[in-house]
């Protein structure tokens, strides 16, 4: 299966587009790891732990929709 966020991919022909598709996953730090990031909150800033988790849940939901 292809994704893609294009109307046109090159070499091919669409026979099929589902329009918008989306997909969550939860997750949870470490309890410690969340007392830390919630303090960082505070100065302001990126949670780096928060950007990372996000992605890979991300990555997960679109695997589990190809799947």
């Amino acid at each position: 299966m292809i994704l893609t966020t294009t109307a046109t991919i090159a070499g091919y022909r669409l026979v099929e587009t589902k329009g918008m598709v989306r997909g969550s996953t939860i997750r949870a730090k470490h309890i410690g790891k969340d007392i830390i990031a919630g303090l960082r909150t505070l100065v302001g800033g990126e949670i780096k732990e928060y950007t990372k988790m996000m992605a890979e849940s991300r990555e997960e939901a679109t695997q589990r929709m190809v799947s």
